[in-house]
């Protein structure tokens, strides 16, 4: 069993920190809240710590959650940070959804104190967190590293793999999101269509969901579209935050993205409405109460 810090405790870093304390190793968390940490102690146990720095002093590995690029320095790199307080041989592992670049940034940070580096976003949700069935895509210059951080990410994960060196994980995630962001406007598309060519939405699912146009976001957000639901999920302001970095990472490589520019002006519309948290489904409702 391994010494493990955990670095933020959002709706999905404080499950994950829940399974690695569940699966037996020794785990301290830190979160800015610092309320958040302490109710996460009193669940699980373990102890937190009031500072990234003082959380990984004796830590093996150092798993990180929190929300953009700034979050990502402040934690790992600031006076208090992660990176400065690291035992040699440790490693980092990021799984914020961030830049390619500030990956980069903190693998040669790492490399410098001779630490480990994985960047490792995830994919799958809250629900994927509380039940350990989490994507993790990753990128690590060390193959070696990446190879003995996988054992301790699999405590919550079905699936973590590398894709090549430190930024690869975060690249594959912006695959991730642009694709998302194309299913969920041809889905809310789809709903939009059918309700008003009154059709029921459960028995059109049923049966196209058994074909060609089957996907997960399909099965899990078609109804709920229907019924204008969207209190849950992935917020689209995580979604726009997401999607800014892809459009960022296309214009450095000179790569064209048009209908993810499109959807992220559909959700800048939602956010007018006042749909910063709702869940990223209700682009469809854009197109119910147009």
């Amino acid at each position: 069993m391994a010494r493990v810090a955990f670095l933020g405790l959002g709706v999905m870093g404080g499950p994950m920190a829940g399974h690695l304390a569940a699966n037996g190793h020794s785990v301290t968390v830190y979160n800015r809240t610092a309320s958040r940490a302490l109710a996460w102690v009193a669940q699980h146990g373990h102890q937190a710590s009031p500072t990234p720095s003082e959380a990984v002093e004796d830590a093996e590995f150092v798993m990180m959650c929190v929300g953009n690029d700034d979050d990502v320095r402040q934690v790992a790199l600031d006076e208090f940070g992660a990176i400065g307080a690291m035992r040699a041989g440790a490693t980092l592992i990021d799984h914020t959804t961030a830049s390619a670049d500030v990956a980069r940034e903190l693998s040669a940070a790492c490399v410098a104190r001779d630490l480990g580096f994985v960047d490792a976003p995830i994919s799958g949700g809250q629900a994927g967190a509380e039940n350990g069935q989490l994507t993790v895509m990753c990128g690590s210059d060390d193959e070696a590293v990446f190879d003995a951080a996988r054992e301790i990410v699999m405590t919550y994960a079905r699936e973590c793999r590398r894709l090549g060196p430190a930024g690869a994980g975060q690249t594959t995630k912006m695959v991730n999101q642009i694709c998302i962001a194309g299913l969920l406007q041809g889905l809310a598309e789809g709903v939009a269509f059918a309700q008003r060519a009154g059709l029921d939405i459960d028995e059109v699912v049923e049966t196209i969901g058994k074909g060609a146009a089957a996907s997960w976001q399909m099965e899990n957000r078609a109804r709920t579209m229907a019924a204008g639901e969207f209190d849950f999920g992935f917020a689209v302001q995580w979604m726009r935050k997401d999607l800014g970095i892809c459009l960022a990472e296309a214009d450095r490589l000179g790569a064209r993205l048009p209908v993810t520019a499109l959807v992220d002006q559909f959700y800048q519309h939602v956010v007018a409405r006042g749909g910063e948290r709702w869940d990223t489904s209700s682009l469809v409702q854009l197109l119910q109460q147009p």
